[in-house]
């Protein structure tokens, strides 16, 4: 359920910071490139929370 909810908010990010930053540049909205984004941020959190987030507690 953690990685449903993971790509669904990395669509929703990834769609309105493309939406803003296409908007600034006058160019037209482009779903196949925030679908991408949405890949890229996907990865980038699972790496980071499964790997080198997640399970690192220091032994005193």
């Amino acid at each position: 359920m953690k990685y449903i909810m993971t790509i669904v908010w990395a669509l929703l990010i990834s769609f309105a910071i493309s939406y803003v930053l296409t908007s600034m540049g006058g160019e037209p909205f482009a779903v196949m490139d925030s679908v991408i984004l949405a890949g890229i941020l996907s990865v980038a959190v699972f790496v980071l929370g499964g790997g080198a987030l997640g399970g690192q507690s220091e032994q005193n």
